[in-house]
Parts: structure tokens; sequence; C-alpha cells
């Protein structure tokens, strides 16, 4: 009896133990089932760490898809705590190879966390750092891969682009700007180590990387070159205290163009001063604009009606009186009789002063406005400035003609090129614009494109055409000769304002302009250039300035395709003018056979027959100038 009940007794045990074996034969099938997915992540976070990497920041190119800012592969330094046994060791060589305290470095190792990443001390290190902390074989540390953002061309467009900080993030200009688009979501680097904590083979890396988007700029690469390296040319001859550029598109607000100096390097930021990194001129500056401004004022008046530019005079005995204040022409004794083109011509400011009067406070008031000063443009770049304008209270008979030339008010560079943009271009005032579209950077494609912003019309066709044809004659017979270039129809106006300090106007300080634009037909391209305080005797716009701007539009209208012309409004000369010659044709005469009188040949090439030249056929040059003969 007692051997039948001990064998019922284990026979239920066995049952029980079957039962439990296969609730647990059960239990684990389901989760290797059904729980697979969970279980393969609990163990992964045992095997792996993570670490935050930057994602790669959007490219910014120019127009003609020059790559200007650009995120480029670095190496950056993270650790691992719990691995670093020997962790005072450990900071001592990394302080050593990233030219760091080790205390700081100490400190950051013993922090009882997963990862730990060594910033800034270790982020973007060099080439040479990096195969030092390789060959220390260092325990828990690791070297991963990181951006940095890159500018190829150094100081160009610098005050425009603006800089990115260590974390890659937009601190100035267009990186601030549009920051929301080029940033990128931070990518996770999951590096795999076995049990023991040791490190595996780095190919077994899986990294997760996010990516900004393209900023496609209206900057033209080689407009802007050829900017940049006149106004480098005129900083080193003149060492004024600044100079700006702009260069737009007057049919549509786009820059082509656009130079702040002195500039920076924005690789290399930190070495900057605040005051550079922060000012872009052109947007940023305001002051009085000198006589640049009575295009404005002349195109108003046109508009109004108020004179005949071609048959109506006016007497300029140098000086007019307003309310008991003596208003000076710059020449003693005046300009005399002058029709109202000529007082364009010869910037006088009595001559102006009656314009003013004749426009009448109201309208004038009226078309400052109209034509977008005392607000600002909209342009897509921080910083920009709005100008000031005089209350319409505060606009008595004495401030209604000094504002009709330009005193008084203080405006921003893109202000004014905006307005003689509208001057120029049938009556139209744009909005400007520097992107032209964002792109995605791997399909390209495109996520947003600007297009071109209408504001109003500020004046009728007709102005513009007669203001085409006077500012065209401002250059060939006033004081924009400088700029003139025979086949290519240039308009614009010179200014020469006397800087102001509190309220004061300083002695021996001005700031010299030219604005300008060609080919006056149907014009293509606005320039606008200023400096201030050149440090020489000069103090004119039209003799420091316009030279500079006829030197870029060399370069510029044959680039643009800008075809020449045989109509254009021959230039005033004088016995201190050169005399220009036509160049003759060469190409396909034997060398014995090239002869022009007053010119100097230089050949290229050991053969005996020419095949191309420069300049071209019917080239106006200097008497004496050179002539270079490609021979074969």
């Amino acid at each position: 009896m007692q051997h039948q009940t001990n064998l019922k007794k284990m026979k239920i045990a066995l049952i029980l133990i079957g039962i439990i074996f296969l609730l647990i034969s059960v239990k684990l099938a389901a989760e290797q089932i059904l729980n697979q997915s969970f279980i393969l992540e609990k163990a992964k976070n045992l095997w792996q760490r993570d670490f935050k990497i930057a994602g790669t920041r959007g490219t910014i190119y120019t127009s003609d898809h020059m790559k200007v800012a650009l995120d480029m592969p670095t190496t950056s330094v993270v650790t691992v705590p719990l691995m670093i046994k020997e962790k005072e060791h450990t900071a001592s060589v990394l302080g050593e190879i990233l030219e760091c305290d080790p205390e700081i470095l100490l400190e950051k190792i013993s922090k009882k966390v997963s990862t730990q990443k060594l910033q800034p001390e270790g982020r973007n290190i060099t080439d040479k750092q990096r195969d030092a902390i390789l060959s220390a074989n260092l325990e828990g540390v690791i070297l991963v891969q990181d951006s940095k953002r890159y500018y190829p061309y150094s100081n160009y467009l610098s005050q425009v682009l603006g800089f990115c900080g260590i974390d890659n993030q937009g601190l100035s200009g267009l990186e601030l700007e549009y920051e929301t688009y080029l940033k990128a979501q931070s990518g996770d680097l999951k590096i795999s180590f076995d049990a023991k904590g040791n490190l595996l083979s780095l190919d077994q890396e899986v990294v997760t990387q996010g990516y900004g988007n393209d900023l496609n700029l209206t900057i033209n690469h080689a407009i802007q070159s050829v900017v940049e390296r006149e106004m480098d040319l005129l900083m080193e001859r003149y060492q004024p205290k600044s100079a700006l550029a702009i260069a737009m598109d007057p049919n549509s607000g786009a820059i082509l163009a656009m130079v702040s100096k002195p500039d920076f390097d924005p690789n290399y930021y930190q070495d900057t001063s605040i005051e550079i990194l922060n000012r872009n001129l052109p947007i940023w500056m305001n002051y009085e604009p000198g006589s640049t401004f009575k295009s404005v004022t002349f195109a108003s008046a046109l508009e109004e009606n108020c004179f005949d530019m071609y048959k109506d005079t006016y007497y300029d005995r140098g000086y007019e009186m307003v309310e008991g204040a003596r208003i000076k022409s710059w020449r003693a004794g005046g300009h005399g009789l002058q029709t109202f083109l000529q007082v364009l011509e010869n910037s006088s400011n009595p001559g102006f002063v009656e314009i003013g009067r004749r426009l009448g406070k109201d309208k004038l008031y009226q078309y400052v406005h109209e034509f977008g000063f005392g607000k600002k443009t909209g342009i897509d770049l921080p910083g920009e400035s709005s100008g000031i304008m005089f209350d319409y209270e505060m606009m008595g008979p004495v401030e209604s003609a000094t504002v009709a030339f330009a005193q008084g008010l203080s405006v921003t560079p893109l202000q004014l090129v905006r307005a003689f943009s509208a001057i120029v271009n049938g009556g139209t005032l744009y909005e400007p614009y520097i992107v032209d579209s964002i792109s995605n950077p791997l399909t390209h494609e495109i996520i947003y494109k600007k297009e071109k912003k209408a504001l109003k019309n500020v004046i009728s066709e007709k102005t513009s055409a007669l203001m085409r044809v006077a500012l065209e004659s401002v250059v060939a017979n006033g004081g924009g000769k400088n700029s003139y270039m025979h086949g290519y129809k240039i308009g614009g106006k010179t200014g020469t304002a006397q800087k102001a300090v509190n309220g004061v106007y300083l002695s021996n300080e001005y700031i010299l302009s030219f604005l300008s634009a060609a080919g006056m037909d149907d014009p293509k391209i606005v320039i606008y250039v200023a400096a201030d305080s050149p440090q020489n005797d000069i103090q004119y716009g039209g003799t420091v300035v316009a030279p500079v701007v006829k030197a870029m539009y060399e370069d510029i209208l044959p680039y643009m395709n800008v075809e020449k012309v045989e109509n254009q409004i021959p230039k005033k000369t004088t016995w201190l003018d050169p005399v220009m010659i036509k160049v003759d044709s060469f190409i396909g005469l034997k060398k014995e056979e090239c002869k022009q009188q007053y010119v100097q040949f230089e050949f290229v090439g050991d053969g005996s027959v020419v095949i191309d030249q420069y300049p071209k056929k019917d080239t106006m040059i200097e008497e004496n100038g050179k002539v270079v003969l490609v021979l074969v």
C-alpha cells in the first residue's frame, strides 16, 4: 500500500514538473516569437553606445552653382567614462594632445554617464591630433566623424554669409536668417561593445544622420568676384575707414553682388571684432546720401511736370536764400544759366533748392516715402536699418530745401539702390532679395522658390525714359564722366556727402559714392559703391569712386552679354582727357603686317599669323594703349 502511494505521488510530481516545463517552454517560445524585436532592442542597449553627431548642414550656392558655404567632415573625441580605468593618465595625455587643461578633461571623463563628449576641447580636431590620439591607444576614448562649416573663398561675401558656431548653428548673416532651413537634425552613431565592455570593430557602427536644405542665392559668383577684387584695390589705394558695394538686377530686386569692407574670414571669425562681424554695411549703414539722392528728387519733379528738362532754365548765381539760410553751390560763383538737365549734370545745390520749391513740401515728402526711404526694404538678411527721415511736421522751408539735395535725412545703401532701380526700370519698386530658392540636398527638389515682388509703380515709364537719358548725360557731360565707356551706355550720379556726428558736420571727412546703371536703353544692372573718408586730398565721388565702378563694368558687362551700341551720348572732353582711338582688326594678318599708329603691340606665341586679339576690333582705347595679338 505504501509503495502504491509513493508511486502515485511520483506520478503527480512528474505531471506537475511536465506542466511547469511546458509552461516555461510556451513562455520562452512566446517571448522568442512574439516579443523578439523588444528583446533584441534590450540586448542592443547592452551591447551598444549611442553618440550624438552633427547632421550635415545645407550647402549655400551662388546662382552659377559655386559652393560658398558647406560642411566638411572632421573628427571629434567622445569617451565612455566607465571604460576608462586610468582616468588621470588619460586626462593628462589628452590634455597634451588637445592643448587644454587636463583637470577640465579629468572632470568630464569622471562623470557617471554612459558617454561623454569632450567639447569644445575635442571638437573638430586636426589630423595631427587625431593621429596622436590613435597612437596613444587610450581605453574608453573614441574618435567619431563630425562636420565643420567651411567657407572655401575665405573673406568672399563674408558679412552676407555670416558664420556658424562650434555646434554648427548659424550666428549671423544668411547662416542665421535661414537657420531653420539650413540646420540638420543631429545623427546617432551606434557603436557595439562585447559582454566585457570591449570595443568591437568600428566597421560595425550604425549611423543615422540628418541633412539640412540647400540655399541657392541670387549672388552671381563671377560678378561678386569682380566687385570683391575692385573693392580690395580701392581699400589698398585709398585706405578709407570702410567701403561698400551693391550690384542689383533692377528688373527684379535680385542682389547680384554685395560687399562690405573691412571684412573677415568666416572660417576664423573668432579673430575679428564684433563690429566687423555684425555690420553688413550695405543694409546696416545710415548716412546722408549726398548728390546720389538728387536722382530721386529730379525724377519726382519730372513726374509732376515741374519743368521741361531740355527747355526750362535756372540761373545759378552761386547760392539760394531760404528763410535767411544761405545755401551755396559747390562751385564758387555758381554755374550761371542752365537747363534743368544741366542742373542735374552739374549737381547744382541751388538748382535743386529751386526744384524742391517747385515740387513743394507735400509732394517731396510723399515721393521720398514712395521710393521706400524711412522704412526697411524687407531683404532676407538680418540687421537691416530703416534710415531716418524728417517728420512731416518738422519740415519747414529750410528742411524741405535741404532734403531736395539730400541733407537732413539718412538712408541705407540698399534703399538708394532700390530707388535708383525704380528710376531706370520703368518706375517699379521691387522688394530686394538674396535667396532665390531652397532645395532638398538629396533629391534637389525645389521646396521654396522666391518670386520677384513688385511693390508699387513710383513713376511712369515716360519719366523713367527721360531719367535714363538724363543719367547717361550726367556720365557723358557731368560728374560721372570718369565712368564713361565707349560702346556702353552708363548712367549714374556721383555723391560727396559731408559726414555728420551728433548733428555736427566734420570738416574733412566725406562719404564718396557713385550710383549707376548699365546699359541705359534697357538697364541690366545697377551698381553702387561708397567709400568712407578716403585717405587722400581728393574729395569727390566722381574722382575716387566712378573709376572703380568703371573697372567693374569693364568685366561685368561683357560677361552679362550686354551688347555695345553706337548711339550713346558723346563724352564731353577737356584738354586733360586722354585721346581715344579705335582699334583695327588684325586677325588673319601676318606679324609684320600689323600696323596702326598710336598703339603698342604685345605679341603672344611663336607663330607668324594673328589668330586673336585684345581689345577686339572697334574698341576705343587711349592713345599709345596696348593691343595684345596672339600668334600661331
